[in-house]
């Protein structure tokens, strides 16, 4: 049997995580046609076929898919063979594949960004914006270095380490400026505005408002906090947004801000990675630096709660 290649084993997973060749070959950097070649080589290699193919996509056989759990944690070894010799170096460089939730990243991620490139000019940052579930298993695949997530996330495969906390605030039409604020029990009542399902955000306000059993049609759904902020200044109801997305969402939208009583409904921010990452030390060092973009940030706005900086786990030191 001619070798496999590694190669081989990036296209093909490539291709069980997209479903379709040319966002595939796309995921990869090449043509569609070259991955229909390598793939078709791979299963000449192995003697069976890898996947079912339609004509608007292609699916996984019962082969390919126990295939894939093996090409997945060699791929995860591979990169973390990478990584031993990253962690050996005095400073970081090479690839730092960050994830973050959405309703993070357009206002922190400017500041740790920009810190990173200044401290680190051999980092080369990749960003991932997607929801808290699938950064967790982007982690678990070894396709991500690390992520900025919403804690606790409870996987017991992965490091957690908090970094700050923030309030949500009430956004109301603008002509509600200086009404008293309504408590949850009256929140119940009122239209609430929130993030489509998926997103931990809508979890947490939600929790807030005591509306676990809520039926589909006495909310509005949004697709980002954005949307939500626009519809309120529109008049179609109320929403919640954390503290910091208020001078980005709010700057162009007939709205007012309202903080709650206290216990004001919060959220924790954190870091998350692999307990197996050879970058770990480095990881922490990462993550030091998303504190402190925090905390210009709660200093220019007044937005977060910030964390003592974080210490090693004493599986990581």
């Amino acid at each position: 049997m001619t070798n496999l290649t590694l190669k081989q084993l990036r296209y093909f997973e490539a291709l069980a995580r997209h479903n379709h060749f040319g966002r595939a070959a796309d995921a990869c950097a090449i043509s569609q046609p070259a991955i229909s070649v390598q793939i078709r080589e791979l299963e000449e290699t192995l003697g069976t076929e890898l996947f079912q193919r339609g004509p608007r996509q292609v699916r996984l056989t019962n082969f390919g898919e126990e295939f894939a759990l093996r090409v997945r944690d060699i791929l995860r070894s591979v990169d973390e063979l990478t990584d031993l010799a990253r962690a050996s170096r005095d400073r970081l460089v090479g690839r730092l594949r960050i994830g973050v939730i959405p309703t993070i990243a357009p206002y922190l991620l400017p500041a740790i960004i920009g810190n990173l490139a200044r401290m680190h000019d051999g980092l080369d940052i990749h960003v991932r914006e997607t929801q808290t579930q699938k950064l967790i298993q982007e982690l678990a695949d070894g396709r991500l270095d690390a992520a900025i997530v919403a804690l606790p996330v409870s996987e017991a495969s992965l490091t957690e380490i908090v970094l700050f906390a923030e309030n949500f605030v009430l956004v109301r039409p603008g002509e509600d400026e200086g009404k008293p604020v309504p408590n949850r029990e009256m929140l119940r009542e009122m239209r609430l505005l929130l993030l489509e399902e998926g997103h931990c955000f809508r979890d947490q306000a939600l929790s807030f408002c005591n509306m676990h059993s809520v039926r589909p049609r006495e909310l509005l759904d949004g697709s980002s906090l954005s949307t939500l902020v626009q519809m309120v200044g529109a008049g179609v109801g109320v929403t919640l947004i954390p503290e910091m997305a208020v001078p980005v969402e709010t700057r162009s939208a007939a709205v007012s801000i309202a903080h709650f009583a206290n216990p004001q409904p919060s959220r924790t921010i954190g870091m998350i990675w692999r307990k197996t990452s050879p970058i770990a030390k480095q990881l922490l060092l990462i993550s030091e630096v998303v504190r402190q973009a925090a905390e210009a940030l709660r200093a220019q706005h007044g937005s977060a709660s910030v964390a003592q900086p974080p210490k090693l786990p004493a599986a990581a030191q």
